[in-house]
This record gives C-alpha cells, sequence and structure tokens, in this order.
C-alpha cells in the first residue's frame, strides 16, 4: 500500500513526518512522494501564519478529492486548534489533534496486521486510531532512518514557556518540556552508527532545554565530547539565551558555523508589544559574540513587518538593524492576526499595502546581504553534505549553510549523506562548487 507523508511548516514539523514515515516504511508500506498517487495520505499542518492554514485547506481538500478515494489523516498544530474546521474538508478524512500526533508512528504495524485480515483502509485506520487513543509522548518521534533528508533531524525540546503576543504556535504545543540528556545522547550515537554525518537538533524553542542541571549549552557540549563522526547543528536561538555560556558550546569545533535567529522586530517598543524579553542592543550583542566565536559564520534572522501600531519609525528601526547587523539571510513574515493572541483583533492594524510594501523592503535587503555573504564565501574550502544528484552534479549543503551544486565528485564514495571537503567556486545566479576530497 502506498503512503504520502506532506509536510508543511517547521523543522520539527519535518522530524516529526519522517518519524511517521519511519514507522511506515519499516512495516512494509511503500512511501510514495505527495505529488503522486496514494493510498493514504498523512498532511501535517501548521498553524504560523492564516497563508499557511489557507495551503493546509487547499492541500486537503485536494488529495481527499482525489478519484482513487484515499484515506486522509490531517494533524499538526493547525489540527490541534482547528480540527472542526478541517474535519468538514472531505469525506474519509480523520483528524489527529497535535496532543494526539504520537500516536502516527504506532498505527503501521496495527494497520498492517488489519489489512492482512481482510480489513480495508478506511475501516482499518479508523480501528487503530481508536485502538491507539492516547497521545503518547511527544519524543515519540525518533526515526533512525530519514526518507526526506540527507541530514540527521533530532528532537531535544517540544512547547515554549514564553508569552509572545502574536504567536498561535505555543497554544498549540503548550509548555516546554525537554527530552533527557541521557536519551539525547543514546539517539544521536545511534544516528551517528546509521552513517549520518550532520545531526540537527530541533524544538519549538530549544533555548528552554533542561534535563536536570544541563541546559542547552551542557547538551552540546556533552554531544561534541560523545560523538566522533557526525557534526552538530543547532536550529533557531532566542536571542536572550545567547550567554557566554552558548558562545563557548557554538565555538566548539563539532558544530556547525550556523544558527537562525528569531529577532523579530528592531524596534524596542514593537519587540516589548510582542512580549518579548530582549532590546535590539542585545540582538546586536548577540551577533558580534557569533562572529567571535566562529570565522563568519551563517547567521540567519526572522523579522516579522506590519505588526498592529507599527509606525514608520518602527519599520525604519527594523529596516536599519537588518541592515546593521549584515546577516546572511532574513526570513521576512507579514504580520498575520492569529485567532485566540493577545494582539487578535488589536484596532490599531497597519493597511496591507503598507505591510507588503514593508516586507518586500526586507526582503531586498536580505538579497543583497544573501549576496554579499556568498561573493564572501568565494574561494572557501568547507566541509559539505551531499544531497541528491542532477545529471552530473550533486546538491550540496555545506557547513555554513550555502546550498551549491558540486562538480567533479568521484563515483566512489558518492552517495547521499556523505560528507566531503568543497570549495565554492561561483556565487549567482546560483552557488557553485568543486569536490576537494573525501
Amino acid at each position: 500500500m502506498r503512503v504520502a507523508v506532506y509536510t508543511l511548516g517547521c523543522k520539527l514539523n519535518q522530524v516529526e513526518s519522517e518519524g511517521i514515515a519511519d514507522a511506515f516504511s519499516r512495516n512494509g508500506f511503500t512511501l510514495v512522494s505527495a505529488r503522486d498517487e496514494a493510498d493514504l495520505y498523512i498532511i501535517s499542518t501548521c498553524t504560523v501564519t492564516g497563508k499557511a492554514e489557507q495551503k493546509a485547506r487547499r492541500v486537503i481538500r485536494k488529495a481527499a478529492s482525489l478519484t482513487n478515494r484515499p484515506v486522509v489523516i490531517v494533524t499538526g498544530c493547525y489540527a490541534e486548534l482547528d480540527a472542526e474546521t478541517l474535519q468538514k474538508l472531505g469525506s474519509g478524512l480523520f483528524v489527529v489533534p497535535l496532543h494526539s500526533k504520537a500516536m502516527l508512528v504506532r498505527i503501521p504495524e496495527c494497520l498492517a496486521l488489519a489489512m492482512d485480515s481482510g480489513m480495508g483502509l478506511h475501516d482499518g485506520v479508523r480501528h487503530c486510531l481508536s485502538s491507539h487513543g492516547d497521545g503518547g509522548s511527544p519524543f515519540d518521534f525518533h526515526p533512525e532512518y530519514f526518507t526526506y533528508h540527507a541530514r540527521a533531524f533530532l528532537k531535544i525540546e517540544d512547547g515554549c514557556d514564553n508569552t509572545c503576543t502574536y504567536c498561535r504556535v505555543r497554544l498549540a504545543r503548550g509548555p516546554a518540556v525537554s527530552l533527557a540528556a541521557d536519551e539525547v545522547i543514546r539517539r544521536a550515537s545511534r544516528l551517528e552508527e546509521h552513517g549520518y554525518r550532520e545531526i540537527v537538533l530541533t524544538g519549538v524553542n530549544i533555548s528552554a532545554y533542561r534535563s536536570g542541571a544541563m541546559g542547552l549549552p551542557e547538551l552540546v557540549a556533552e554531544l561534541s565530547r560523545c560523538l566522533t563522526g557526525a557534526y552538530l547543528r543547532l536550529s533557531s536561538v532566542e536571542p536572550d539565551e545567547i550567554s557566554s555560556a552558548f558562545i563557548e558550546a557554538f565555538s566548539l569545533p563539532q558544530v556547525r558555523p550556523h544558527l537562525h535567529i528569531p529577532v523579530q522586530s528592531g524596534s524596542n517598543r514593537m519587540i516589548s508589544l510582542m512580549g518579548r524579553s530582549y532590546a535590539r542592543e542585545d540582538v546586536m550583542q548577540a551577533v558580534r559574540l557569533l562572529r567571535q566565536a566562529k570565522e563568519d559564520p551563517f547567521i540567519a534572522v526572522d523579522m516579522i513587518t506590519g505588526l498592529p501600531g507599527e509606525t514608520d519609525e518602527d519599520f525604519r528601526d527594523s529596516a536599519d538593524l537588518l541592515t546593521e547587523m549584515d546577516v546572511a539571510q532574513a526570513h521576512v513574515f507579514p504580520y498575520s492576526p492569529r485567532p485566540g493572541t493577545p494582539l487578535y483583533g488589536h484596532p490599531l492594524h497597519v493597511a496591507e499595502y503598507l505591510r507588503d510594501r514593508r516586507s518586500a523592503e526586507l526582503r531586498e535587503i536580505s538579497r543583497r546581504q544573501h549576496e554579499r555573504y556568498l561573493m564572501r564565501s568565494l574561494g572557501r574550502d568547507c566541509l559539505a553534505i551531499l544531497e541528491d544528484r542532477t545529471g552530473s552534479q550533486w546538491n550540496a549543503l555545506t557547513e555554513n549553510y550555502i546550498h551549491c551544486r558540486v562538480s567533479g565528485v568521484p563515483e566512489g564514495g558518492a552517495k547521499t549523506g556523505a560528507s566531503c571537503r568543497v570549495v565554492i567556486k561561483q556565487a549567482a545566479p546560483y552557488p557553485e562548487a568543486a569536490f576537494c576530497s573525501w
């Protein structure tokens, strides 16, 4: 039977989907692309923005209306907060809220047995979902083999204790919880044994990681001591958590020179309105420390524009901060009012045309900064992970997060997930690199 797993949203959603896909694969199901015809679709939704929810509804309707009448299971953050809306999008559709999502790694074995006994797919899914009604643990998603990624992702944390006034994810995911450090180390070691040369530590807010007296810096240091053949990449860290202890951990040679920071705004007034616990001066200090720890690391940031009451001066503060930081990339989000958040229904809304114009300006700053970063990387000798092959070239991701095409990779040893050294030879229109050595 053919199973397709479709994921919207963050890296955490992606690692959970990998866990589900791994469970189906281990139980004899055939995994296919979501673009192909499948008998069962599992769609993991996102609720960060209204556009993310709109896309989820479109994907669900399309899958549910296919002529082969597949079974569709919908889960994720949007399913947690608005299951009733999603349930109405098609017949033969099952909504599994986020708090029960972990059951999806347990139903493949049940479903295989049910279908072997003569039960149809729809009835089999219904039976298995009702039989595994408890939600399980948010850390039940721990694939040992990855279907959709050349690198390994390890979920170490879930939920968030912050009370950002614009964010709906914390309502879906709940308070911060962490995977015990000894289990993190055991899982990371297993991934290394399976040949993965990069492990990405993920969560809703990995800055909140706690296991006894151990926080994120101590965990990274311990993993660096235990792993011998795999590097670590950190996903996203809050600006106010980039402490001296964090910088010490980030400086370790096993940690990739790349970090994502959710800055959100350069206006202290807007930062306060969002319920964030830092100021623009803290952001600049964090960026300076990161650049002292690693040679020209790839620093990416999130920025939101169009927040309620955002003035031209507030926006200029954001644009100026983005320029001053000279980061490698900015992910720019037009503000999207999210039901259930304190800012929802705020009377001082910003006109959409103005919000979108501001977003476009920040994206243009980001484009120029990304181009400058690529130009600075010309001639740089760096480690890379091979992802997939296109003709005679390999698509790869470098240690400093440059997606590039690599020429001259020898046939012997060339495979998805292999690590090699490359030299960046061309920055535009698309980064090109040359193979150096294994």
